[in-house]
């Protein structure tokens, strides 16, 4: 019987060459972690062996490496031809008798006592499969919910078969296997009952930037294969490993997912009619298809899968709606990112930008552009041609032969772990997934931009915008005799840019979290039971759909935003700026009409410390101490400090400080520093008066060039009067570091200045500055001017 068939618990992954990667490491993990708290569901599988006697029968092999030796798998038609050719001379090829046996045997073992209902998925595996350097993602079949040995003969015939579907026998060619070196085994696994519950897709790294120190969870309703085809946009989850192996709280980033559609258990036993497709219920869709306590216990099993593997992993899992555990059903290698090289940063930049067509989940940080060629089904894929953007509803592995000649790929559904999305990243192609009416948007024919160099959200821009690509080595920057931060606003983009060599951030704007995470007034959401208008109550409830009330949505994506960049950069410091919106953008927020004055000159007005204090705002910045303290406190980011922005007076710089101390933010509790911008005349000249206040000063050189030269920044018309070069504001900041120097207390720099003028960045460098907080596009470009001897 071994030589046909293989219990999980008997193999690892010596046993490739035998079962395939796939069935390969579920045997490793059932023998190896099962006592480690990874839950594997058993099963079996044939051999390579037992799959290479089948196809000897009746010279089967012989006449298939003869159509193959010679097929074209570019040309998509005789692709086809020949493909449907060798399946169907599988499937009327009979099983051997002994192989048969074996596998009935096997099967009645599995079942036991189980009654008529007992369900197992078949799944294919081959020999060059889930290699560290090649995913197959997708390339053979997988039966779902199949009942009866009757059925499963026929699905392991399937999978058999399926070694010769158009897209594995293209992929073989494009990855440089030969095809008679490539042996298929199947595996006959329990079913895990996540029809009625949840399942999806993990990695155990960010699989945009490669970024390590985050498991990655994408998951929906119902079987799995909808987040694996890209049918459904998913929820995504963010886990910090460190915080999760401390055990505090770890998520540090959740996004509601759509999850329009669920595939569950059909009645039907018959073979290809056990699974369908179904509707999600909406109120079910406002939810996170687990809760945390499942999320972090997914991100353990995956850390445990990780360390005995030692490599990222890309792994599959599921929830069983009838006992409530959580189970894996495959891992293998994560293929693209982990073979990346970090010390080799590329860039893509648009020169300019145009009409936004679409919008959807960014794949990759590139960019291409083309004809939009917008195709509705396979049948069509001949009408894509070198060069041109494919926009299609979804893809499935059967696609892979025509998205590699794409300059780009666009779709109406899937999440960053679908076929789309991980046959992209391997291309090294850009793509935008889940943009949900692309192909109603997007003209066929039109060109247009494919932009995934703006972080999370990819672009689909009109007509072909012109870009650039740079690449540079960060293993060998030169010394400097003060710290390079960042400024960093948008926490999508946080793991990306910390592969820039840093010393942390200087600058960690809340206004964006707020704005793009949130995007709802924070008094709004205080009185939320209060407001008169359903429509608008209406609207704020879809906001916050996923969290439990109006208040605990904003501390919570407060605490998203702040704990994505503060993980992303650990252990350097991330210097927070408290909410610095000005009444008018406060006012543009859901809800904000209700709350906000109208001013003459905002910039000047209702802002920084003045709000903070006051009573109409209060309760809101309590909000944002509540959040910080969270990210300190409860998840172990004590690299976060506090930076206070736009304080008048002494007066407020005291008042400030006594209401974070009534908020749990003290000075010195715990390491906390708080800091002030300093970026009014009046900071600068009685610097080590407001010193007495704060553990250190930050520039704000907009601001403080404005202030100093009676300028309004947004006024074209003396727009060529504001330099922050300009002797005034020099001798401001001279005065700053001066006071900051005698008092032994933090000075940086976290305004425009020194990223559009590396001099002004020198000269502070002269003046004995701690640190420059650059702009993360001007951060290599300076440090190297800085470094010239």
């Amino acid at each position: 019987m071994d030589n046909y068939v293989l219990w999980y618990d008997q193999l690892g992954m010596g046993d490739v060459e035998r079962v395939g990667g796939k069935n390969a490491s579920l045997g490793e993990m059932i023998s190896n972690l099962s006592n480690m708290g990874v839950s594997v569901p058993n099963g079996f599988a044939t051999t390579a062996d037992a799959f290479r006697a089948f196809l000897e029968q009746s010279g089967l092999n012989k006449r298939i490496n003869e159509e193959l030796s010679s097929l074209d798998v570019d040309d998509v038609t005789k692709l086809a031809e020949v493909g449907a050719k060798i399946r169907g001379w599988v499937m009327e090829t009979p099983f051997i008798p002994e192989m048969e046996q074996a596998i009935n045997e096997a099967y009645a073992k599995l079942k036991g006592d189980a009654n008529d209902d007992f369900a197992v998925a078949v799944r294919s595996s081959a020999t060059a499969e889930d290699l560290p350097d090649a995913s197959f993602a997708g390339q053979q079949e997988t039966f779902l919910n199949v009942r009866g040995l009757d059925n499963v003969m026929k699905a392991l015939k399937e999978v058999f078969a399926s070694l010769f579907n158009d897209r594995a026998i293209a992929y073989r060619v494009h990855q440089g296997f030969e095809h008679s070196l490539v042996a298929l085994s199947a595996g006959v696994q329990k079913m895990v009952r996540s029809d009625i519950a949840a399942s999806g897709v993990m990695f155990t790294m960010d699989t945009e930037s490669g970024f390590n120190d985050v498991v990655f969870i994408t998951g929906a309703y119902g079987l799995g294969e909808t987040v694996v085809q890209g049918a459904v946009n998913p929820d995504e989850f963010y886990v910090y490993k460190q915080a999760l192996a401390e055990g505090r709280q770890s998520i540090v980033r959740k996004t509601l997912g759509g999850k329009a559609i669920k595939m569950i258990y059909t009645n039907d036993t018959d073979h290809g009619k056990t699974v369908e497709t179904v509707d999600v219920d909406v109120q079910e869709r406002m939810q996170f298809c687990i809760n945390n306590a499942e999320v972090q216990e997914l991100a353990k099993q995956a850390m445990i899968i990780e360390e005995h593997y030692k490599r990222p992993m890309d792994i599959e899992w599921a929830k069983d709606g009838a006992d409530g555990k959580i189970y894996i059903v495959q891992a293998r290698p994560e293929t693209v990112k982990s073979r990346s090289d970090k010390n080799i940063i590329e860039r893509y930049r648009l020169k300019s930008t145009s009409d936004v067509v679409a919008t959807g989940r960014a794949i990759g940080q590139k960019i291409g552009k083309g004809k939009a060629r917008v195709i509705s089904s396979i049948d069509q894929m001949a009408s894509v041609k070198p060069g041109d953007v494919l926009v299609t509803d979804m893809t499935d592995p059967d696609w892979e032969p025509v998205m590699k000649r794409a300059a780009a790929i666009v779709t109406n559904r899937g999440g960053r772990t679908c076929h789309a999305a991980i046959i992209a990243r391997e291309l090294g192609i850009p793509a935008v997934v889940g943009c949900g009416d692309a192909t109603d948007r997007i003209k066929d024919g039109v060109e247009v931009t494919v932009s995934c160099a703006e972080g999370d959200t990819g672009m689909i821009y009109s007509g072909l915008l012109d870009f650039e690509v740079s690449k540079d080595s960060v293993d060998d920057m030169p010394e400097l005799p003060f710290k390079i931060m960042m400024n960093v606003g948008n926490p999508d983009r946080a793991f990306d840019f910390a592969h820039l060599p840093h010393a942390g951030v200087g600058l960690a704007r809340l206004e964006f979290i707020i704005n793009r995470m949130i995007g709802v007034h924070p008094k709004a959401l205080l009185d939320y039971d209060k407001l008169e208008d359903e429509s608008l109550k209406k609207t704020i409830a879809m906001q916050m759909a996923g969290y439990p009330n109006p208040k605990e949505f904003y501390i919570s994506k407060l605490v998203e935003g702040i704990s994505t960049i503060a993980c992303a950069f650990a252990p350097e410091k991330v210097i927070v700026r408290m909410s610095d919106f000005k009444s008018n953008e406060y006012a543009n927020l859901i809800g904000g009409h209700l709350y906000e004055p109208h001013e003459e000159n905002p910039m000047l007005g209702f802002r920084g410390a003045s709000r903070y204090i006051s009573e109409e705002f209060r309760d809101c910045f309590e909000l944002e101490c509540e959040a910080i303290k969270r990210v300190r406190n409860k998840m172990g980011f004590n690299n976060v400090e506090v930076m206070i922005p736009f304080v008048r007076t002494l007066g407020e710089a005291e008042k400030v400080i006594e209401l974070l101390a009534e908020n749990g933010l003290r000075r010195g509790d715990n390491g906390l520093r708080v800091i002030m911008m300093c970026e009014l005349p009046s900071n600068a000249i009685l610097a080590q008066e407001f010193l007495k206040h704060f553990d250190g000063f930050s520039v704000g050189s907009n601001d403080l060039t404005q202030l100093s030269l009676g300028l309004d920044r947004d006024s074209g018309i003396i727009s060529h009067l504001f330099d922050e070069r300009d002797p005034t504001v020099k001798v401001l900041l001279a005065n700053a570091i001066k006071a900051c120097k005698k008092a032994n207390k933090y000075i940086g720099i976290c305004g425009q200045g020194p990223s559009d003028h590396p001099d002004l960045a020198k000269w502070l460098m002269e003046q004995g500055i701690d640190s420059v907080s650059l702009n993360p596009d001007t951060v290599l470009e300076t440090w190297l001017f800085l470094g010239k001897k």
